[in-house]
């Protein structure tokens, strides 16, 4: 049990390389990980959760699953998936890997990421918003630093939201810069 334990978590690491493809075609030469997503988007569904009164603990879960797949697929972003049949690929790719976790531990982890394909609870859609508003976020960095072209990215999220908490946050990351965060807060000599 151990060893396969051990194969899943550096599978896991592999979401540290996989690059999220789909800013490649805005120009981005070196986007953030899927891990980087995975994790700020973990983070964001915790703030919505709590914020729509939803349960945070599994929305935090959820969030944290959501991509494992592009361990093994990669980030395969619209335009590919525009030519590829990729009906059920996602969740081949999960039944497989959580084969090497203990039974309860891959029955949520299934449950978890089927729960969110299908937005099948008010956390799936909590989570499918804290994706998309993460989504927003990091093109608002992208465009901080000169890439204009994110601004699709940006009104197709905003658009797709669906929570209040997640439409009133999104918003307001829009109109701040992401540079604010920091103003303020150097030493004073």
């Amino acid at each position: 049990m151990e060893k396969d334990i051990a194969k899943f978590l550096y599978e896991v690491g592999q979401l540290k390389r996989v690059k999220r493809s789909g800013w490649w075609i805005a120009g981005m030469k070196d986007p953030e990980s899927v891990a980087e997503h995975s994790f700020r988007t973990a983070v964001i569904a915790y703030i919505l959760a709590r914020l729509e009164k939803a349960d945070a603990g599994k929305a935090i879960l959820m969030a944290l699953f959501h991509d494992m797949p592009e361990t093994r697929t990669n980030d395969a972003h619209r335009i590919v998936r525009r030519y590829a049949n990729w009906v059920d690929v996602d969740r081949k790719a999960v039944a497989e890997q959580s084969k090497r976790l203990p039974d309860e531990m891959a029955k949520q982890m299934i449950t978890l990421f089927e729960e969110f394909e299908e937005e099948a609870s008010f956390e799936a859609k909590v989570v499918r918003d804290a994706d998309l508003l993460e989504c927003i976020v990091q093109a608002r960095e992208y465009q901080a630093i000169g890439y204009h072209d994110v601004a699709d990215w940006i009104f197709n999220a905003q658009s797709a939201l669906k929570t209040e908490s997640a439409k009133k946050l999104a918003s307001e990351c829009i109109e701040t810069e992401p540079k604010e965060w920091w103003q303020g807060l150097k030493a004073k000599e």
